[in-house]
């Protein structure tokens, strides 16, 4: 990806190192090193050297992968921007994705909050048909709350599937081993509450 390329305003460049300082430096503040962190997190020290030289170009699966490793949220890693409004325009949203989604089938995470800073973060997620996030199950501190506004989702809370529909919410305890999956023929919108881990 060249390096010029823009993400909501924000050079790719400086975006990777950006998330290379913040890698370095959480996994420093554990006091973990690059080989107990690659065991943390199932990622190659290679790999994980790499994105903290700010020379990877991480997709998102290995950045969850990370913030697994890491015991933080996924949002903990990507670059912030001072916010003066408490109102997030659509226009503005924050994209989570950034780049490298095809495992993922291309699904769209988005910030509804202005920062990842409060007691809880918001996400606008849309999944294609055939999403499928079950080879990397998130598990983190915290409680998540889901609504679909169209499409469907099932939701995999420790292997038991709940199917969701649109006008359908779920709440369940982040420390769940938890995945989702797409077998709808469109794509699914849905609104995800989270409570962030305490740092």
């Amino acid at each position: 990806m060249a390096t010029d390329e823009q993400s909501n305003d924000i050079p790719v460049g400086s975006m990777l190192a950006s998330i290379g300082v913040k890698v370095r430096a959480l996994r420093k503040e554990r006091a973990l090193s690059v080989e107990r962190l690659s065991e943390l997190a199932g990622l190659s020290t290679g790999i994980i050297s790499q994105i903290e030289r700010g020379k990877g170009n991480p997709s998102f699966v290995t950045l969850v992968q990370l913030a697994h490793g890491l015991d933080i949220s996924i949002a903990r890693l990507l670059p912030t921007e001072e916010h003066s409004s408490p109102v997030v325009r659509k226009s503005e949203r924050r994209r989570l994705d950034g780049h490298g989604l095809s495992s993922e089938g291309h699904a769209c995470y988005e910030l509804l909050t202005p920062d990842v800073e409060g007691a809880l973060e918001a996400t606008w997620v849309e999944t294609p048909p055939g999403h499928d996030t079950s080879a990397t199950p998130y598990s983190h501190r915290g409680e998540e709350f889901g609504i679909v506004l169209s499409g469907e989702k099932d939701v995999y809370l420790d292997g038991v599937r709940h199917h969701l529909e649109a006008g359908d919410s779920i709440r369940y305890a982040s420390t769940i081993p938890h995945w989702y999956v797409n077998n709808g023929s469109e794509t699914c919108v849905s609104v995800w509450v989270i409570t962030p881990p305490t740092w």
